[in-house]
């Protein structure tokens, strides 16, 4: 069997925790600003897990399992 690549974009996107988890950066944030609150801000620069439901397709994409 062939070795299977990784998404780039993913790649640069998700990161692995030492538990398994996939952390991922919150949208949004990157331009148009002015209108949206601070605490919405602050808020969306902390990092959030991917959902369950999204866990596989994202570690095949990473060609993980």
């Amino acid at each position: 069997m062939p070795k299977l690549k990784t998404k780039s974009g993913a790649k640069k996107r998700f990161a692995l925790t030492g538990t398994g988890k996939i952390k991922r950066k919150n949208a949004f944030k990157s331009h148009i600003l002015t209108k949206k609150e601070t605490k919405q801000k602050r808020n969306l620069t902390q990092t959030s897990y991917v959902a369950n439901v999204d866990t596989k397709s994202v570690l095949r994409q990473l060609a993980i399992k």
